[in-house]
């Protein structure tokens, strides 16, 4: 294949995993190619069943799409603020934080409350408000669009800006674990903005409930052996049980400790 070609197709897919969505006609005016052509792209990438063509366009197939925020922050309540509690006991008063997005880094931010002389940088507006009412902490936002409705800032000036900071601990969420540990996401900026602020923090921090073990999103990161502290509310079926093993040490199961 002719390496222009398959340099557009690869470009077509990371647009797609990025977006949900995009149509035929969209494609080809930006690659300023003909709708045949680009029809030929979608049959070829449409072969791997992470992605389908409906109604003139290509999307992601249905299980590799996000739920809403607010439909995943009323999820696992209960073992996410386990987790948020076992985290917040690892995070000193006066400490420097990044705080990705997600709901289980808010529900951390959420037991961050009590703590006091915090400098708290992150694209999660949620995780800010929830730090906003203590006045001695410090809170750093990026500029930019505000993704709705998950109250969050992605792109490149974000990971621009996590880039001038150095932190003490970078507090991450996850949107799906695979069996091999790699840590998945559903757009290619958030895996970028997680390998930023875990790179330029001195300790980072893994938190995610068991629902995420297992669950389908297209873009790969790093792996859950990279982190230094894992925290999950509880333990995930046999599938996960060698992963687990191979970092029992950093590995902090949140329900059940005393």
């Amino acid at each position: 294949m002719a390496s222009k070609k398959q340099k557009r197709r690869e470009a077509i897919a990371a647009l797609v995993m990025e977006q949900g969505a995009v149509t035929v006609g969209a494609l080809a005016e930006r690659y300023n190619v003909s709708m045949q052509t680009i029809r030929r792209d979608v049959d070829v990438l449409c072969k791997d069943s992470m992605m389908r063509r409906a109604h003139g366009r290509i999307e992601l197939s249905k299980e590799f799409l996000n739920t809403p925020f607010d439909q995943r922050t009323g999820t696992n309540r209960t073992g996410k603020r386990a987790i948020g509690e076992a985290a917040a006991e690892l995070i000193s008063d006066g400490s420097t934080l990044f705080i990705s997005i997600g709901s289980t880094p808010v529900s951390v931010a959420q037991s961050l409350r009590r703590h006091k002389g915090l400098t708290v940088i992150t694209n999660n507006l949620s995780a800010a408000m929830a730090l906003s009412e203590e006045v001695s902490n410090r809170i750093i936002l990026p500029g930019g669009e505000v993704r709705l409705p998950d109250r969050d800032i992605l792109g490149n000036d974000v990971l621009d800006f996590f880039g001038r900071f150095r932190a003490d601990f970078a507090l991450c969420g996850v949107a799906g674990i695979a069996e091999d540990g790699g840590l998945l996401e559903f757009h290619t900026s958030e895996v970028r903005v997680r390998q930023k602020i875990c790179k330029n923090a001195r300790h980072s921090l893994l938190v995610a409930d068991v629902s995420k073990f297992g669950r389908m999103a297209p873009a790969l990161g790093d792996n859950i052996a990279d982190m230094d502290h894992v925290i999950i509310d509880r333990r995930p079926d046999d599938r996960f049980a060698p992963l687990l093993t191979n970092i029992e040490e950093r590995l902090l199961v949140a329900e059940g400790r005393p």
